[in-house]
């Protein structure tokens, strides 16, 4: 996009973490923005905090898992701000599923499917139509992984898989935006910054699930971040958290360079050189995903 300042996004999951760094990001460079969350409580402290200086900012409760809620999410945007130029897809849930894939309950997978790819589906159908209707640029904004995109961790295979699932149908959507013309650009963000560390955006603990996809065992929802500092640090390992400002300043790069894949420049080249000699059959034929 060639300018920002004036523009309107939309951000779910934008109470915290990701979502609630890009929320400020965005406003520092004179956009107008609307975060949608599921946590009202949330979604209210951090209107409050950010509107504190005057920023245009309003929130919208959202579930994205529910097409109905999204749409509701479009049309309180446009009867705030009358625009739409920029969503971020960026609600994610740790599923709290365990053990092997095989021992996975199917509501582990329903309901990483529900929030993960339906969010994305959703705010997809909700919001592509009046973006091409409004006419202009815009873009989408598809949070991913890099453990879905160029190495999966074996020992997370809900969330590899879906976050797999998320690049490809960001591919697809580019290719038919593409195809009819249209200036509303498509990037698959996988969370980086300069610096190389690790991310702590409130996805360590399982989020707490709606009656539709109740687990038949309790699911463990503490917080695993401090359980694996202590464990990093025991073992003598250095711990290093990459800003989340950081990660932000990627995305508002990548919408100034229209970039499809949103990542650190440097960043993963060898785990996506072992893939590709997989698939080419040039690799150890031991070698092990994740």
């Amino acid at each position: 996009m060639k300018e920002l300042r004036g523009k309107v996004a939309v951000i779910t999951g934008g109470a915290g973490g990701i979502g609630r760094a890009m929320a400020e990001r965005f406003l520092a460079e004179g956009m107008k923005v609307v975060i949608a969350d599921i946590n009202q409580d949330a979604l209210d402290q951090a209107v409050g905090e950010m509107a504190a200086d005057g920023a245009e900012i309003a929130g919208v409760r959202t579930d994205v898992s529910k097409l109905e809620s999204v749409e509701a999410l479009r049309d309180a945007t446009l009867d705030r701000f009358g625009a739409v130029h920029v969503l971020c897809n960026n609600a994610g849930v740790a599923s709290g599923a365990h053990g092997k894939v095989w021992e996975h309950e199917i509501n582990d997978w329903r309901f990483a499917f529900s929030v993960h790819v339906y969010g994305v589906i959703n705010g997809i159908n909700a919001f592509v139509p009046h973006l091409l209707e409004q006419g202009g640029e815009a873009h989408i904004v598809n949070t991913s992984s890099n453990n879905g995109g160029f190495s999966p961790i074996a020992s997370a295979a809900t969330y590899a898989t879906v976050k797999s699932a998320v690049v490809t149908l960001s591919e697809c959507l580019w290719g038919q935006l593409h195809e009819v013309g249209s200036d509303i650009g498509v990037s698959v963000l996988f969370p980086t910054g300069k610096t190389k560390g690790i991310l702590d955006t409130g996805i360590w603990a399982a989020a707490e699930r709606p009656p539709e996809f109740a687990p038949d065992e309790p699911v463990d929802t503490s917080n695993k971040m401090q359980m694996w500092i202590q464990m990093q640090e025991a073992a003598g390992t250095p711990v290093v958290f990459t800003p989340l400002s950081e990660v932000a300043e990627t995305v508002v790069d990548g919408l100034y360079a229209n970039r499809f894949w949103m990542v650190e420049e440097g960043r993963f080249e060898e785990a996506v050189q072992a893939r590709t000699d997989i698939i080419l059959r040039r690799a150890d034929p031991d070698y092990q995903v994740g």
